[in-house]
Parts: C-alpha cells; structure tokens; sequence
C-alpha cells in the first residue's frame, strides 16, 4: 500500500501524538485562518481524529482588520465543514489598541478560540505554529531583551492551546497543501514590514544561510532549554511571592536576600496581578521596582501602566494609592 506524500505524514503523525493525549471521544477545535500551517493542520486533524476516537472542529477568526475578511473566514469555515470538521463556524472579533496591533489582535483572537473552546465543550485548541514561527519568536524576544521567559519561545502544550507543528518548518506545511491540493491564503499582514514579526521573517532565511543552515533547528532547541529553565525559576520565584506579600504588597528583605533572577521574576509577577498589562510591562519598569528593593535612596514612585505607583514604605513595597 502506498501511503501519503511524506510532508502529509509527517503533519499527520505530528496531529496524531495530540490527539491520543486527550481523552477518548474528546473534541478539538482547529484555528484556522485558511493560510497553509493552519490549512495543513486544518486537514491532518479531519483526517486523523475519527481514527483515533476524537473529534474534531475548525473555528475561523475574523479580526476584521482587512476588506472581505469576513467572507474569507466564512470560506474557510465552510471548507472545513466538507473536510467533516464539525463545528466549522467564522468568529468575528473586534481589535482593540492595547498593547500595539499586533498584540491586540492576538489577544483577540485568544479570547474568541477560548470562548469558543468553552461553548462547544472542546477539550483543547490545535494552533498552527511551526519551527519557524519559533524561531521568530525567539530571535523577537531576544531582540527586545525580554529575558529567559520571553526567548523561550511558544510552548507546546499551554493551558487549552497545543502546538502540534513546532517541530516541523513552514516549508513541510506548504508541501502538505500542495500535494493535497488544499486552497490556501496568504496574510499579505505577514510581509508587512511595519510589523516587527514580518521584519524578523524576512530576514530569517538570510540568517539562517549565513549561519550554514541549522539556525531555525538550533533556535528551537535553545527555546526547548530555556523553557524548562523558566518553568523552574517561575515555581520558584512563586514560593517566594508567598513568603515575601503581607496581603497588601511586598517585604523588602526576602527579596533582597533572593537571587536577581528570582526577584525579578517576583516584582513583574505582583506588578501584574496589581493590574499591569503583562504586554506593556517592560523591564525598565521591574527594574525601576528592583531599585526600590536593593538601591534604596528614599526615592519617589515607581510610575506602571495604567496609572500604578509603587512605593517603598516601612520596609515594604506598597501601591502609593493603597497607603493610610
């Protein structure tokens, strides 16, 4: 018997190991925006999932943001119904400005797949990501000097959301459609140079000549590493958020005892919960707050997003609004 072009399998195989890590019977919605990762994606799990006593669904997201968006995601929504995909529904988001277009669109999206997700009783959402996009991901968070946590790249598994195609390059996506002769759609937002990502692709494959081929492989195991190395230091840095709050802010000495790498990670873990938005949060701002902890020089306030002012007082950081 002749089996499938290899670029199917190897999707397949990828959608495959997800599936049969969810319980029997349970349904999964694929996002999709009809471009080849999520279209390839989009087809392996219509294909994959009654054999392996699974369901499985496609949710289209229309951000609106590009004349005839919505017919395209109800296209696409349509085309995933005669794959079998069932629920197969177009969602229409609005964007906000928050955080920059790029970042409200993708907090958007987010909130209509989990919205979605919880409607239709899905056990997880299939997102469309590949080494690739990884690698992207990491080269933009190293860009920004965002630490650890941001150069980790995109996990595979996160909550609802699974990332079958981390592993696999934008190259075998597009090789899968083609052989399966899947109508797909390029997002002309992906070449726009005025998003940071678009920039960040246009140059990867130049990098990734220079560096004699590997860079994308060799980016995406340094997230691998660096993922597991955050995952720990979070666990940590939450054991001493605990010992270091009162209730109504932070004790000074714990997190002067601690390691910087700790410390760090407890003040931009409290200046969030606080209420600052974790995409407008720069490191200039935990580092203003560290000051505050090692540098003490009875300073002002410490000025977050949103109007948050933090200050030191009687050995502790306190929110400047919350003080007697």
């Amino acid at each position: 018997m002749v089996g499938p072009p290899p670029a199917v399998a190897a999707v397949r195989v990828a959608v495959r190991a997800v599936l049969r890590s969810l319980p029997p019977g349970a349904l999964v919605l694929v996002a999709c925006s009809g471009g080849p990762d999520s279209s390839a994606l989009a087809a392996a799990a219509a294909f994959e999932a009654p054999r392996a006593g699974r369901k499985a669904g496609l949710i289209s997201v229309d951000h609106g943001l590009q004349g005839g968006s919505d017919a395209r995601a109800a296209d696409v929504a349509a085309w995933g119904a005669k794959l079998g995909l069932d629920p197969s529904e177009p969602v229409r988001v609005v964007v906000g400005a928050g955080g920059g277009p790029e970042a409200a669109a993708r907090g958007a999206r987010y909130a209509a797949l989990a919205s979605a997700a919880e409607r239709h009783g899905a056990e997880a959402v299939l997102l469309g990501h590949t080494a690739d996009d990884q690698a992207e991901t990491v080269l933009l968070g190293l860009a920004r000097g965002s630490g650890s946590r941001s150069a980790a790249g995109m996990a595979p598994e996160r909550g609802i959301y699974r990332r079958p195609l981390l592993g696999l390059p934008r190259a075998t996506l597009r090789a899968a459609c083609a052989a399966e002769s899947l109508p797909t759609w390029d997002d002309p937002h992906n070449v726009d140079p005025a998003y940071a990502r678009s920039r960040i692709r246009a140059v990867l494959p130049a990098l990734e000549e220079a560096a004699g081929g590997g860079l994308v492989a060799g980016l995406a195991r340094s997230a691998d590493l660096l993922r597991a190395d955050a995952d720990l230091l979070d666990e940590l840095a939450v054991e001493l958020l605990e010992k270091a709050s009162d209730g109504d802010g932070l004790h000074v000495q714990p997190l002067a005892d601690a390691h910087r790498a700790l410390r760090g990670r407890v003040l931009r873990r409290w200046a969030i919960e606080l209420g600052a938005p974790a995409g407008t949060l720069a490191s200039s701002h935990v580092d203003a707050l560290d000051a505050l902890v090692t540098r003490w020089k009875g300073q002002g306030p410490v000025h977050l997003p949103t109007g948050i002012r933090i200050v030191r007082a009687q050995g502790a950081l306190r929110r400047f609004d919350s003080l007697p």
